[in-house]
């Protein structure tokens, strides 16, 4: 059986090849993630702005891209969280995902994708919680 991707999953794949060649190479890894938020447009890119400031206020992890997209990784390079555009997607929200190196186990069952349409103060005070959560080890 013959797998089939979509535009979105190619184009993805993609980034993650040119992103390790990147690396491989020595490339300026946050400068790619801000050329990432740059590209964007309207509201995506205006969260894409108050999340990257949100990380460098409250953590100490690094700017860099992952299939594309900003994201932000511990010491050790893996990443903690990403930031997906909902244009992207073709979705009406962008996204916060938190990957297995963010430390946000919480029992059983915890939260670690969140939908975003904009932010006000309450909010980037909760996502500045969560990311104090997700980076204290």
């Amino acid at each position: 059986m013959a797998t089939t991707f979509s535009k979105e999953e190619k184009a993805a794949m993609k980034a993650a090849i040119a992103e390790k060649k990147a690396a491989q190479e020595g490339a300026d890894a946050a400068a790619a993630c801000d050329a990432a938020i740059a590209a964007m447009t309207g509201t995506d890119k205006e969260l894409a702005e108050a999340f990257h400031e949100l990380v460098q206020e409250n953590t100490s992890l690094a700017a860099k891209t992952w299939y594309g997209m900003p994201a932000y990784a511990g010491a050790d390079g893996k990443t903690v969280v990403a930031f997906k555009p909902g244009s992207k997607f073709n979705i009406r929200y962008a996204t916060l995902e938190f990957q297995q190196a963010a430390a946000l186990d919480d029992g059983n069952v915890w939260p670690v994708g969140f939908a975003l349409t904009k932010l006000d103060d309450a909010d980037k005070k909760r996502i500045a919680a969560i990311l104090k959560a997700a980076v204290d080890r």
